[in-house]
């Protein structure tokens, strides 16, 4: 099982059919096909579920939805893992 999490403000996702709908600061949504061995929830939305017998099925999809916005370092901003750490970087403030 993966779990993922959304953060940002806005940021969400939703769940239609076999597609995972995606505003993640882009124009437009973008839309991740799951394939059917793998069942995807989105508990709240900001967290998405996923669960497969395959596990290499389940990490390569996990994988592609981390893809369309992965955390950056100055924010934290991005799809990420539950319980992963995102090394953060200060901006410029930190020169003077």
């Amino acid at each position: 099982m993966k779990r993922l999490e959304i953060v940002g403000v806005g940021y969400q996702a939703a769940m239609t059919n076999n597609q995972l709908k995606l505003s993640v600061g882009y124009a437009n949504s973008v839309v991740v096909e799951i394939p059917k061995l793998v069942r995807c929830e989105v508990t709240d939305p900001t967290h998405i579920t996923l669960s497969s017998p395959d596990k290499q099925v389940l990490g390569q999809v996990a994988a592609n939805i981390r893809s369309v916005r992965p955390p950056e370092p100055y924010k934290g901003k991005g799809i990420k893992y539950v319980g992963e750490f995102i090394r953060r970087k200060s901006g410029k403030a930190f020169g003077s």
